[in-house]
C-alpha cells in the first residue's frame, strides 16, 4: 500500500497550492462573505484541475482539496467533484458524460449533492417530491444529485420547475440552500449498478457516491485542520508571555501533539480510503472510518487550534475562527462520529454474518 502521489497527482497538487494560496487570502475571504469566490473558481477551472480529477482520481482529489482546506478557500471543488465530475464519469452513460462533463470541468456547471439525505425525496410515478433542509453550494448549483429512498440517484436541473432553492446559513460559508422539489422530472444517473469494487463484489452507485463522497470531505477536513495547526503553531512561537514563546510551554506543546497526531489520522485514513476506491477495492469501511475521524478528531483540532491563540481565538474576525467554523461544519456534514461508527460497527457485523455462513 502506497500512498506516495503520482507525477500527475503531484503536479496538480502543486499547482492547486499555488492558486490557494496566492488569491485565497484573508481579506479576499473577508470580502467574499457566505459567497463563491468567483474569480478563484475561474482560475481553478481556467487551469484545468476539476477536469484532471477523472485522471488523478480520488486520491488526488483528495489532495486538491486538502490545499482548499488549509485556506479555506470559498469554491465548489469538493461539491462539483464528488457529485458531479466522479458520478457522471464513473456512472453516468457515454451520453452523459459527452453532454454533462465538458461544462462541469470548465466552471460554467456546479454540481452539487442531497447526500447524506437528511430529508425525505420520494420518487411518484417518475416525478421527485420532498425536501432537504440544508444542500452545500446549493446557490451556485447548476445540477444536484439526489437520493430519493429507495437510494436511486438522479440528476435535477436546478432550474427545473419545481424545483426550489431558499439560501440557508450554515455554520461555514458554503453558499448553501433549502432543496425542494416538488414534481420534478430528474435525470437518472447511468444504468450501472455495480463499480466493480472488488472480486465478486457489487456496490451501488448510491453506496459508491456517499462513500467517495465522505471520503473527499475527509480530505477537506484535514486540510482545514492541518491550516488551523499551523497557525496555532506561528502563534505560539511568535508570542511571548513572561519573557519566553507560548510554545516553551509544556501544555502548549502536548495540546499542539495531539492535534498534529489527530490531524496525521485524518490524512492517512483519507488517503487509504481513496486509494482503495481508486483501485476498485472493497472501501466501504474505510470510508466510514475516515469519516468517523473528520468528526471526531476534526473537532477536537479545531478546537485546540483556537484555544491555542487564546484571547486572540475569541476574535471573531481573525483568520483561525474561520477554520474553526469549517472544522466544525465538516464534523457533522458525512455523519456525526456516532452515527458513522455505528453505521461501520453493522456494515462489519454483517461482513461478519456472511463470511460465517459462506
Amino acid at each position: 500500500m502506497d500512498f506516495t502521489p503520482g507525477e500527475d497527482q503531484a503536479a496538480a497538487q502543486a499547482l492547486a497550492a499555488r492558486i490557494f494560496g496566492d488569491l485565497s487570502t484573508h481579506e479576499r475571504l473577508v470580502a467574499a462573505g457566505t459567497g463563491t469566490d468567483a474569480r478563484l473558481w475561474k482560475e481553478l477551472c481556467t487551469a484545468g484541475l476539476p477536469g484532471a480529477v477523472e485522471d488523478i482520481g480520488l486520491l488526488g482529489l483528495v489532495l486538491l482539496l486538502e490545499e482548499q482546506g488549509r485556506t479555506t478557500a470559498q469554491v465548489p471543488l469538493a461539491a462539483t467533484c464528488a457529485y458531479g465530475i466522479l458520478p457522471v464519469a464513473e456512472h453516468g452513460t457515454a451520453e452523459q458524460r459527452e453532454r454533462l462533463l465538458p461544462a462541469l470541468r470548465d466552471g460554467t456547471a456546479v454540481a452539487t449533492g442531497a447526500l447524506p439525505v437528511r430529508g425525505e425525496v420520494t420518487l411518484v410515478d417518475g416525478a421527485l417530491y420532498g425536501a432537504v433542509p440544508w444542500v452545500p453550494w446549493l446557490r451556485d448549483a447548476t445540477h444536484v444529485l439526489v437520493a430519493d429512498a429507495e437510494r436511486g440517484l438522479w440528476i435535477v436541473d436546478a432550474r427545473a420547475p419545481g424545483v426550489s432553492a431558499v439560501p440557508v446559513e450554515t455554520t461555514a460559508p458554503w453558499s448553501a440552500g433549502r432543496l425542494g422539489l416538488d414534481g420534478v422530472r430528474g435525470e437518472s444517473l447511468g444504468t450501472s449498478t455495480s463499480t466493480g469494487a472488488g472480486p465478486g463484489a457489487h456496490v451501488s452507485p448510491h453506496a459508491s457516491v456517499l462513500a467517495a463522497s465522505r471520503i473527499a470531505f475527509a480530505g477537506l477536513q484535514a486540510g482545514v485542520c492541518a491550516g488551523s495547526l499551523a497557525r496555532a503553531v506561528h502563534h505560539t512561537t511568535t508570542r511571548e508571555q513572561f519573557g519566553r514563546p507560548l510554545s516553551t510551554n509544556q501544555g502548549v506543546l502536548l495540546r499542539a501533539a495531539d492535534a498534529h497526531m489527530d490531524t496525521e489520522a485524518i490524512r492517512v485514513t483519507a488517503y487509504e480510503a481513496a486509494w482503495r476506491y481508486d483501485r476498485r477495492l472493497d472501501h466501504q469501511a474505510q470510508a466510514l472510518t475516515t469519516a468517523w475521524w473528520a468528526s471526531e478528531a476534526g473537532r477536537r483540532v479545531v478546537h485546540t487550534g483556537q484555544h491555542l491563540h487564546g484571547g486572540t481565538g475569541a476574535d471573531l474576525d481573525h483568520p483561525v475562527h474561520r477554520h474553526f467554523l469549517w472544522g466544525r461544519q465538516l464534523s457533522a456534514y458525512p455523519g456525526c462520529g456516532g452515527e458513522v461508527l455505528e453505521e461501520l460497527g453493522l456494515l462489519l457485523a454483517e461482513g461478519g454474518r456472511q463470511g460465517g455462513s459462506s
